[in-house]
């Protein structure tokens, strides 16, 4: 999938676009991106970065990193993805303006949203206002009981196999590995220490059964009670693996809270409790 930081960046052909934060790719969001791949013309998606809501200074917990969501979108089957810039600068460009400056430039020639989209200064563009323009803009009815806010909602409670309901996949951490205490490897069960973006939802603390890649892993959420630990840490023990992964990205599937973290009476029966954690784990199912 090609990947534009600016109009001016992609070809100027006919184009079906779906337009949106797309935060996620949940079930909704793939709704309004299979309309746009099935619609015949050039798949395209337009995209925003950061967040809308947060160049307005609110907090959003997001589902997904940049990064993760454009590997979502050529998943989907998009060809080309612009992302552009929110500002506020942005949000005061006149609808007319931003879907000609846009829209227009790249070629879009038929426009997919989910219904209620709104764009533009004081959010007064709509689909109607783009069929004004020219435009074959098509609404995509929104699918029922499935939004980013119910899917954070879930992931806060730790039911994960909910919320990948709502996801169509199962819900992800995604960081970056660093240096951590060492302390699985001193008790057997070496972890991965994960460096997550401070903007991205981290699910309720506890312990998970899920995956890195093709690798199960028994992954840690929260703070260490039994060494009277206060950081968040999230750490995932790959099963049957061995290597070095310092620095590596892992995207990390949750796909079952196994329990509530805790302190123990002895570190023996931490290390007994962490065995019995693993053979969960090596059965959990994935849930979707």
């Amino acid at each position: 999938m090609n990947i534009a930081r600016s109009p001016a960046e992609l070809e100027r052909r006919p184009r079906a676009v779906a337009i949106g934060t797309f935060d996620g790719v949940h079930l909704g969001h793939r709704a309004v991106i299979r309309a746009a791949v099935d619609a015949g013309l050039t798949p395209t998606v337009v995209t925003f970065d950061p967040h809308p809501r947060t160049a307005f200074g609110n907090r959003v917990a997001l589902l997904s990193t940049l990064e993760r969501r454009l590997e979502l979108l050529a998943e989907c089957g998009i060809e080309d993805t612009l992302v552009v810039e929110f500002t506020p600068e942005l949000a005061s460009v006149p609808p007319e303006d931003f879907a000609r400056d846009y829209l227009g430039q790249i070629g879009a020639e038929i426009v997919v949203a989910g219904t209620g989209f709104r764009f533009g200064r004081e959010r007064a563009g709509d689909c109607d206002l783009l069929r004004e323009l020219g435009f074959d803009a098509r609404e995509v009815p929104l699918v029922e009981g499935i939004s980013s806010t119910k899917i954070r909602q879930l992931a806060l409670a730790g039911q994960v196999e909910s919320a990948a309901q709502l996801l169509g996949r199962p819900l992800e951490v995604d960081g970056t590995v660093v240096t951590g205490d060492h302390r699985g490897g001193t008790l057997g069960f070496p972890t991965a220490n994960l460096l997550v973006e401070p903007d991205m939802l981290v699910p309720e603390f506890g312990i998970y059964a899920g995956a890195v890649g093709d690798k199960r892993a028994a992954i840690s959420i929260g703070v260490n009670p039994h060494y009277g630990g206060t950081e968040r840490r999230v750490e995932a023990y790959l099963l049957d693996w061995t290597g070095d992964l310092y620095g590596d990205r892992l995207v990390v599937e949750l796909w079952q809270r196994l329990r509530e973290e805790r302190a123990f009476e002895s570190e023996a029966e931490l290390v007994a409790q962490i065995a019995r954690d693993v053979e969960e784990t090596r059965s959990a199912v994935r849930p979707i």
